[in-house]
């Protein structure tokens, strides 16, 4: 792997762990952390020894405490219309391969944007969630108001945002913001779990799964079933499908060849 300037990037048993390292600002995002994560994803993407992306922040107090307020003044419309941290997170959305968001502390703004951008989002019983952005006369524009109605529903979204309150992780928990709340000491630890159940699984139906959820809740029902058909009969057809059924009658374990 390349080496970044705000980043630390780990490869072991086939999971990479980003790290986002400005423990000094609270893993502020600013443009080069944008430009490293770009890049590192895209080193990521063509990486076959690489089947899932695990994202955390640098230190105990924060995942990523929002963007950087000292370029933030600097915005004007032709960086509102730019979004590169829209178009950013737009990308790690679509990425081909799972994402996780290893939250272990503050993921505010741009930060808890960057968290919802992942497929999974795993906190720290120390986490804390929360769209601020209105305190400064902005709004969430990096998905945020998108991605949060989605998880958690209008109404609690419209309440996050308009307000700038946070959810603690049990609240975070209850509201389908996150999936699992463990120790901080474990979560590194509970994210690789995570990771090596889905690595168990053939890797055309994990990729093939996420498509077919994510173009759904962007269309109606109908349309998403359609998908969903297509996706499941294009599985039908590979080496995959045929060795995950053969090992499961043989009680072996499945070989996959991601064909």
């Amino acid at each position: 792997m390349s080496t970044y300037e705000t980043l630390l990037v780990d490869t072991d048993d086939r999971v990479a762990i980003i790290t986002l390292n400005r423990p000094d600002v609270r893993n502020a995002i600013n443009a080069q952390v944008q430009a490293d994560l770009r890049a590192a994803l895209g080193e990521l993407r063509d990486d076959d020894s690489v089947g899932i992306v695990v994202i955390t922040g640098a230190g105990e107090k924060a995942f990523a405490a929002g963007a950087d307020i000292g370029q933030l003044q600097h915005y004007d419309l032709h960086a509102g219309l730019t979004s590169s941290m829209q178009r950013l997170y737009d990308e790690l959305e679509a990425f081909e391969k799972p994402t996780i968001a290893a939250v272990n502390g503050y993921a505010l703004g741009g930060g808890c944007e960057l968290a919802m951008a992942c497929d999974l989002r795993i906190a720290a019983a120390t986490a804390r969630f929360g769209l601020p952005e209105t305190n400064l006369s902005v709004l969430p524009g990096a998905g945020g108001t998108q991605r949060m109605s989605r998880l958690v529903g209008e109404g609690l979204a419209i309440d996050l945002i308009l307000t700038g309150r946070m959810l603690d992780a049990g609240e975070a928990l209850r509201a389908g913001l996150v999936t699992r709340v463990t120790e901080p000491d474990q979560l590194l630890a509970t994210a690789r779990q995570v990771a090596a159940a889905i690595l168990a699984k053939g890797p055309l139906a994990v990729r093939l799964a996420k498509l077919v959820i994510r173009t759904g809740m962007d269309a109606d029902r109908r349309t998403g079933l359609v998908v969903e058909q297509l996706a499941q009969s294009l599985l039908y057809t590979t080496a995959d499908k045929r060795e995950g059924a053969e090992s499961f009658l043989a009680k072996r374990t499945p070989e996959w060849s991601g064909r």
